[in-house]
């Protein structure tokens, strides 16, 4: 069955697709449902696991021991056919939360904020009366991209500049917050740790040497049985639900892939699921489910309307798509289809997979097997539905900063902006295998900022795919960065060629112009940027300083004012707008600007001088006093403050003005000197004298 075959199916079930692929954010009838009486409302916990593969527990596998894992499903009901909707952490739990596959909910990257229009569980769950709580382990789910919303309570406390934190510290939060008096009956719990590099503590380094990631597991599920017991202790007088469900899994070599994000195999794409607690009958499913049936589990046990439960499954299609190649790489955009044991996946070509008699997906039936047309149909209308221009228009990104980018790259996630473009001979993922590990070498280099790394690795990987537009752009920027201008304008036209609309591109270019002293050159690239991209933080800030060394004051401040609202702690940005507002003489303006400085800089705040100043000037005596009262003896203006300070003395009529006029002089250079013999406050004032 061709791609062109398949298509003609689209038509047909469109309509069908849709209503698969449509959430339940509200009950069939459009009003919302109460919940449960106290009593009888049940406790709920959802462990999220990351990277985790199906066949890697000990549910399925005798080689790694998961004992508690394994417990639980036997308790339980394993789902043996559970897929993720997309190989990528955020977009996968954001299907969790929503019950939408990534072609509704809109998020195919990390990076990315989930939007505010969207309904996500712990909403819901609020409403229906639950306390809510999470405790998320890596930061592609940290709050600032939008899943925290609707939680009570939502831990993401790394460690200083730290990606992600261990299931045991994860775990220690947890049970602290689950012996405090505020408990959520509703609880989230994220464990990271299967994710590259795999790094297990012992003693389970030790128990797994020719398997660090078979180690992870196992550390994990320790953590996991830890999790249950206090869960279980804490909510012991009434009913508890409980879900364990992967993410996605991990390539560990099979079709080539060693990590994840690229293929649709089932070694990324099948995941662990177990259903237990109070009700749910032991036993296992063989049909296929989607994780983005977590939201309408869950849902039900609250009291809600779930219909697509996975106690209640229906019999339909499962979708999910791998988009990573397409976005950042050009290559075929990727979508998968499960049905009764039939697996297709289309990239470009058609290739078709009998689950039960060929788990390992070494035999392509594509030709000699009569396909379902609700399966044809269904992968035909979402690939339809996924690259629809109109229906996808270019997503916001979230406002990223520096320290967040770098956070994103350390664990192997680097996000594209703009339209992505298909190449019109675009290579098949799958074709591409042997330059995955290339691939991931080369952004680990450049997201540790070793440029000189990198650049020997991406231009072997521009050898081998030339219109590989990531592998162009990264080059650009590493050779900007290393000041070698002639080869970067290079590659940056280069990489304009094969993607002319990449909003990186153009930023990234604008960087490099400003890097080289070219702002004429950079400032229309960064407006181009800011009309696509409003909140653009970086294009945003360079134009800033464009406009600052142009003498356009206004325009400048104005950028500055929208910086501010959107940056996490925009206190160095308060200043120069505090700076530039008391260069115009507009006071109480720069007064603002300055108070709120010091509220984000606290300790760090410099300018009480230029406050007291204002202060003065605006005739708050009092609280000019106390800001040049903290302006430090070793400022390079110091006498400057001490002649403020006396001024406002004797405005305030204080017992110690005299003597404070006395320091000025004493601590007086030449400019303050001819201030305060002119000065008109200090006549009468014998300050000459010791």
């Amino acid at each position: 069955m061709t791609r062109t075959a398949a298509s003609q199916f689209s038509a047909i079930f469109v309509a069908t697709v849709t209503l698969l692929m449509a959430g339940c954010s509200q009950d069939g009838d459009g009003s919302r449902s109460k919940g449960l009486p106290d009593g009888e409302r049940p406790a709920i916990l959802l462990i999220t696991l990351d990277t985790t593969r199906a066949d890697h527990l000990s549910i399925e596998s005798s080689s790694v021991k998961t004992p508690h894992l394994k417990a639980l499903a036997e308790r339980g009901l394993y789902f043996t056919q559970a897929y993720s909707t997309t190989p990528t952490t955020l977009p996968s739990h954001t299907s969790m939360m929503t019950g939408l596959y990534p072609t509704d909910h809109g998020i195919r990257e990390n990076g990315r904020r989930v939007g505010g229009h969207l309904e996500l569980l712990a909403t819901r769950l609020k409403g229906l009366g639950y306390h809510t709580a999470a405790f998320v382990s890596g930061f592609p789910l940290a709050q600032q991209f939008g899943l925290a919303r609707g939680f009570d309570k939502y831990d993401d406390a790394f460690t200083g500049s730290a990606a992600e934190r261990s299931a045991a510290v994860t775990t220690d939060a947890a049970l602290e917050y689950l012996d405090s008096e505020q408990t959520a009956d509703f609880l989230w719990v994220h464990y990271f740790d299967a994710h590259a590099p795999y790094e297990p503590p012992e003693p389970y380094l030790s128990q797994y040497p020719d398997s660090p990631y078979s180690g992870e597991l196992a550390f994990i599920d320790g953590e996991v049985g830890r999790l249950l017991a206090a869960f279980e202790a804490r909510f012991s007088d009434q009913p508890r639900k409980i879900i364990v469900v992967g993410d996605h899994g991990e390539g560990l070599g099979d079709h080539g892939e060693a990590l994840h994000g690229n293929l649709l195999y089932q070694g990324t794409m099948r995941v662990p699921l177990i259903v237990s607690g109070d009700g749910v009958t032991p036993g296992s499913v063989d049909s296929a489910v989607s994780v983005r049936q977590v939201f309408d589990t869950v849902l039900e046990w609250a009291g809600g309307r779930g219909e697509r439960s996975l106690l209640g499954s229906k019999r339909e299609p499962v979708l999910a798509e791998a988009l990573k190649p397409y976005l950042q790489y050009g290559w075929q955009p990727q979508f998968m289809v499960v049905l009764d044991g039939i697996k297709m996946i289309q990239s470009g070509d058609i290739e078709v997979f009998d689950l039960q008699n060929d788990p390992g997906e070494t035999d392509n039936l594509v030709g000699n097997v009569d396909l379902a047309p609700e399966l044809q149909g269904a992968i035909s209308g979402y690939s339809s539905r996924a690259l629809d221009e109109q229906s996808n228009p270019v997503e916001t990104q979230e406002a990223l900063s520096q320290t967040t980018v770098e956070r994103l790259a350390s664990l192997g996630y680097v996000g594209t902006s703009g339209r992505p473009v298909l190449r019109k001979v675009a290579p098949n993922p799958r074709d591409m295998v042997h330059i995955y590990r290339d691939l991931d070498i080369g952004s680990g280099y450049f997201g540790s900022q070793n440029y000189d790394a990198a650049i020997q690795v991406f231009s072997g990987i521009l050898e081998v795919d030339p219109y590989n537009f990531m592998a162009a752009m990264r080059l650009a920027v590493a050779y900007s960065v290393t000041d070698k201008k002639e080869q970067a304008q290079e590659f940056f036209e280069r990489a304009r060629s094969i993607n002319p609309s990449s909003i990186d591109l153009r930023h990234y270019h604008a960087m490099h112009y400003m890097r080289n002293q070219q702002q004429g050159l950079a400032e229309p690239l960064f407006e181009s940027v800011l009309l696509e991209m409003p909140d653009r933080l970086p294009a945003l800030q360079g134009l800033v300083s464009i406009y600052k060394r142009q003498g356009k004051d206004d325009k400048a401040m104005q950028l500055l004012e929208k910086v501010v609202k959107i940056k996490d702690s925009p206190g160095k940005e308060l200043v120069q707008l505090g700076q530039m507002r008391m260069a115009k003489g507009d006071t109480k303006a720069a007064i603002s600007a300055f108070e709120q400085a010091s509220q984000v800089l606290d300790r760090r705040f410099r300018q009480n001088l230029e406050l007291g100043v204002l202060y003065l000037a605006d005739r708050q005596f009092s609280n000019a006093a106390s800001s040049l009262d903290n302006v430090s003896r070793f400022h390079p203006a110091y006498p400057m403050a001490l002649f403020k300070r006396a001024q406002v003395s004797v405005l305030l009529k204080e017992a110690d003005s005299e003597e404070r006029v006395r320091q000025a002089w004493q601590r007086a250079d030449d400019t303050t000197r001819r201030l305060i013999v002119s000065e008109k406050l200090f006549r009468g004032i014998d300050y000459r004298s010791r």
